[in-house]
């Protein structure tokens, strides 16, 4: 099970350094009479990979502490997890809703700047569960 959790949070991780090194900052080179329709399956088809990633990461986790890994990398690896859905909530969601309605620069700087905290997050959880490894 650890090797499972391992790997579906290194995939994760390759994900979210890919959102923030290339698909948010490309945000900014679409323009505005084309952004909505771009935005919007931006997050249907990211939605589709990252959600059943998620759930699968979160499960693995729950069975490992269930099973009594209580170590200390793997407790800051689970830390990151609140870190990483009170960012999404507070910041990346609500940004993406206003994103929704159309092309703004302002926030997509704000949320590649914002989309900083989750990726350092996702990673310290992956270089954490390398330490167990």
């Amino acid at each position: 099970m650890l090797i499972a959790h391992l790997s579906i949070t290194w995939m994760i991780v390759g994900l979210i350094w890919v959102i923030q090194i290339i698909v948010y900052p490309q945000f900014l080179r679409v323009g505005a009479a084309e952004f909505r329709v771009y935005h919007f399956a931006h997050c249907l088809r990211i939605g589709f990979m990252i959600v059943p990633m998620f759930l699968t990461e979160l499960g693995t986790a729950a069975w490992l502490f269930y099973d009594g890994m209580h170590g200390l990398p793997f407790l800051i690896s689970l830390a990151m997890f609140p870190v990483i859905c009170l960012s999404t909530a507070i910041w990346q969601a609500p940004m993406h809703t206003k994103l929704a309605n159309g092309r703004d620069e302002t926030i997509i700087r704000r949320l590649i700047a914002t989309n900083w905290l989750r990726t350092f997050a996702w990673t310290a959880r992956g270089i954490c569960l390398c330490f167990i490894v």
